[in-house]
């Protein structure tokens, strides 16, 4: 009886942290139980005033610029009012050069930030309502501007863990 009891406990020990590394997030990405993950995750949370464990953000470059996606993954109307907020201020924080949202989130600076602000007048955002949050889609057609913006992206996605949407 006993090494039946040894072996559960070994089996335990050894799988416990494969079966961390295997949980899978609702957008479909595995993410770990790493602490600079988690602090992303949290610092999220209090910026953008939702779960980010229980919402998806996508961050898809386009050929004139990208878009930035965040929707609830089940129907929340007041987490949906809350990201359509949010995503208007962030919008609205972008037009102006301040990227205080995303430093806040990422507790550095985000690559791509500072050109994006140096030429945000030759950048759009546009906020548009999706059925459970919405997006800002960004705009250029300047190609340093347009690099900038697939660099900010690029890092939002990898830090996010958003998948390659």
């Amino acid at each position: 009886m006993r090494a039946p009891i040894q072996f559960l406990a070994l089996l335990l020990v050894t799988t416990e942290p494969a079966f961390a590394q295997q949980h899978e997030h609702t957008a479909g990405m595995q993410h770990s139980n790493d602490s600079a993950f988690a602090a992303v995750q949290r610092r999220g949370q209090t910026v953008m005033g939702v779960d980010q464990y229980t919402s998806t953000h996508v961050f898809a470059p386009l050929p004139d610029g990208g878009r930035i996606e965040l929707q609830r993954d089940s129907a929340d109307s007041a987490g949906t009012a809350q990201i359509r907020t949010h995503l208007a201020e962030v919008a609205a924080q972008l037009t102006r050069g301040d990227f205080s949202a995303p430093f806040l989130v990422h507790d550095q600076a985000v690559p791509g930030t500072a050109v994006m602000a140096a030429k945000r007048d030759k950048i759009r955002y546009t906020v548009h309502p999706l059925p459970r949050g919405g997006e800002i889609r960004i705009t250029t057609k300047d190609r340093q501007a347009l690099a900038a913006v697939q660099e900010f992206l690029a890092f939002q996605r990898s830090d996010h863990r958003a998948g390659d949407h």
